[in-house]
């Protein structure tokens, strides 16, 4: 046999042969498969829902237009023991836009219609203290989150330059501390310029929020001192918010709400049962993303007061809330 043919018959002898051994390899038990080495693709976790509340703040930043109106109806009785009923529509809206992952400065206006009781005075419309503001925003660990505020109360609203008791606008602007549970009470200091600053911790696991909110408040008074008498008031408003998602489109929140004057202005003097408020409220939220970028959360909450002063008045408080982040 000429040598060119035995190499061509020993080379494919050999390819034959490593074939078959690497046949017997793949089938031979208890021999694995050489290992893929590309690193496998991480997978994407969502975040668990945080349930908003509905008069604390948000324990986050972000790029929110956030419009809250609270119906509140009252019952007064005159001194003559007839009783009336009474309403308060307070509105507020609020926008905020993050310049940083932490950072969001926000600007807050409210106004007030109110039907007063009785047949002295009628009704009327309060444009009442906007608040201007920063707010700041982190997570901590896996599981919680902090937020913070440093915002300023400017004197500038409706229904400061006579008493309640003889104008209606005045009367609007004093009756929409209640509609709002006492929580926003710069606003309604329309007299006052105020410092604010507060605090927020949350829990967020699951379909659990829990959340913690301080917030102190510093009123220094800028006009009509003959109706104001205070130089300086100093207000604290506390509040703990719990909420759980039944579906991922749908949550129920509740939250307890604590207002208490730290001095005594005249208004305590006079009625010492207005030192401290305590209100509750609870109620769903839904929860849509209308787009890739923008969640649409509305809610509707119903509150009660209880302790006096708000209590003796019967008030019945319902909140329609409607925030758009983006």
């Amino acid at each position: 046999m000429k040598p060119s043919i035995r190499t061509s018959l020993l080379a494919a002898g050999m390819v034959a042969a490593g074939g078959a051994v690497a046949a017997a390899d793949q089938q031979a038990p208890g021999i694995a498969a050489p290992a893929n080495t590309e690193p496998a693709t991480p997978a994407v976790v969502a975040p668990p829902p945080y349930s908003l509340p509905w008069q604390l703040r948000p324990a986050s930043v972000g790029n929110v237009v956030r419009s809250d109106t609270s119906v509140a109806l009252y019952r007064t009785k005159n001194a003559a023991g007839d009783e009336f009923a009474g309403s308060t529509v307070a509105s507020t809206l609020l926008a905020t836009y993050k310049i940083s992952p932490s950072l969001a400065p926000l600007v807050r206006a409210a106004i007030v219609e109110n039907s007063e009781p009785g047949p002295t005075l009628g009704s009327a419309t309060s444009f009442v203290n906007p608040v201007v503001g920063l707010t700041y925003g982190r997570k901590v660990g896996a599981d919680f989150r902090f937020a913070a505020l440093a915002a300023a109360g400017l004197p500038i609203g409706m229904g400061g330059d006579k008493k309640r008791s003889m104008d209606e606008v005045a009367s609007a602007t004093f009756r929409g501390i209640a509609a709002r549970s006492a929580m926003d009470n710069a606003m309604f200091a329309v007299n006052y310029f105020s410092v604010i600053g507060g605090a927020d911790l949350a829990y967020v696991a699951s379909k659990l929020t829990v959340q913690a909110e301080v917030t102190l408040l510093q009123l220094f008074r800028a006009r009509n001192e003959t109706i104001d008498v205070d130089n300086k008031r100093t207000n604290l408003t506390a509040g703990l918010h719990a909420g759980y998602f039944l579906l991922p489109m749908l949550s129920l929140g509740g939250e307890i709400r604590y207002q208490r004057w730290l001095s005594t202005p005249a208004a305590v003097t006079a009625a010492p049962a207005a030192r401290d408020t305590v209100t509750f409220a609870v109620g769903p939220r839904f929860h849509f993303k209308v787009s890739p970028t923008t969640w649409l959360r509305p809610g509707i909450s119903y509150s009660r007061a209880m302790d006096a002063p708000l209590s003796d008045a019967h008030y019945h408080i319902v909140q329609v809330d409607v925030p758009v982040a983006f």
